[in-house]
């Protein structure tokens, strides 16, 4: 009881009253004594001292009060003054209160106060990290959209200045420049709608139990041709007995198409794109794709998932793509409660790891 505010309060008006009482039945014991009786009943003198003793008793009352009073109100200026600097500060550091929810109704305001003043400087934080991913977001966007209009622009004012000095093989050359930076921008567009919707969770899984190994295969013949031409060998290798998965069929042929199409941008002429699919333990399934490229530095593995990273491994197209791919990817992947990493040496390679849940059993019957 006496840990609250009003406890505490009950228990000091309590002693005032009793300590005021006790003063008066002692006052009145002294007054009524034998060898004082004769002198208290003269009139005057009983009216003089009735009047003493009820402003003592005030007073001492009025000087309990004002202590209360100054017990309370220095613990709320302290709290208000703190809250002032806090204000003050740009609610840039969170609140250091004495304070602590045990104690009483002030205490606990003050605990309060803490607790709100460091979600508030979280949420401000966030915030500022939230507008300057939207200021590097324009920034790239601007760019990126900038690059194939720009060339666009240019082949086609060159098709209108030169319409009757070019030979049909020229004319065709450009246009399909152009279409080529068509192609790239309407992709640039459509990867970042997509990933877009991913972080804003306007796009949900669809699961349905597959075989992830048939996916693999699929998609490898997909881009089988399309590596011979770039004189690149694309391989898969698909251990016995692969679990099924419980996952989006058309999210995960997005992530094998991301992951096959990074390694074949870059991995030369000659080298080979390795597809990997086995089974983990019987609980999740372990999808590899690597290449035989100049790999990633230690420094930047970490990053090659952001939104827009580009790693300079030396490969001249490297210049012509955003970098959304692998955001996307790593998306997808979190979207079915797997994981996945990147995992690089200099000078021999890079392989991506993406490692999904497998597919619970299905009881017979």
């Amino acid at each position: 009881m006496f840990r609250s505010l009003y406890g505490r309060l009950a228990a000091v008006l309590m002693g005032v009253f009793v300590a005021v009482g006790g003063l008066m039945i002692v006052a009145s014991q002294t007054m009524f004594e034998p060898e004082r009786l004769q002198t208290v009943l003269e009139p005057n003198l009983l009216l003089e001292l009735a009047t003493y003793l009820i402003v003592g008793a005030v007073a001492f009352s009025l000087l309990a009060a004002l202590i209360v009073f100054r017990f309370l109100t220095r613990r709320l200026r302290t709290l208000c003054e703190s809250i002032e600097v806090f204000r003050d500060g740009g609610f840039s550091a969170p609140l250091q209160l004495a304070g602590n929810g045990g104690g009483d109704e002030i205490d606990m305001l003050a605990a309060v106060f803490a607790e709100m003043s460091e979600r508030i400087v979280c949420q401000l934080e966030a915030l500022a990290q939230v507008d300057a991913r939207r200021r590097e977001l324009l920034a790239n966007v601007s760019h990126d959209l900038r690059t194939p209009l720009a060339s666009m622009q240019g082949y086609l004012e060159t098709l209108l200045l030169k319409d009757g000095s070019l030979t049909p093989e020229e004319r065709r050359s450009y246009l399909q420049v152009a279409t080529r930076h068509c192609e790239r921008l309407g992709k640039l567009v459509r990867d970042l709608f997509e990933l877009t919707r991913l972080e804003a969770h306007e796009i949900r899984p669809q699961p349905e139990r597959f075989p992830l190994a048939e996916l693999v295969q699929d998609v490898a013949q997909k881009f089988e041709l399309q590596a011979r031409k770039a004189g690149q060998h694309l391989v898969t290798e698909i251990a016995p007995e692969v679990p099924m998965v419980l996952a989006d069929i058309g999210m995960i042929e997005r992530v094998l198409e991301n992951l096959i199409e990074n390694a074949m941008r870059y991995t030369p002429a000659e080298g080979t794109i390795r597809v990997t699919l086995q089974a983990d333990g019987g609980a999740a399934v372990r999808l590899g794709v690597s290449d035989t490229g100049k790999g990633i530095a230690t420094n930047e593995l970490a990053n090659v998932f952001d939104r827009y990273y580009r790693v300079d491994r030396g490969e001249p197209g490297n210049a012509a793509h955003a970098g959304l791919g692998l955001a996307i990817t790593r998306r997808i992947v979190e979207l079915h409660a797997g994981t996945i990493r990147a995992e690089s040496t200099p000078g021999q390679g890079t392989r991506f790891v993406v490692e999904l849940p497998a597919a619970p059993a299905v009881s017979p019957g």
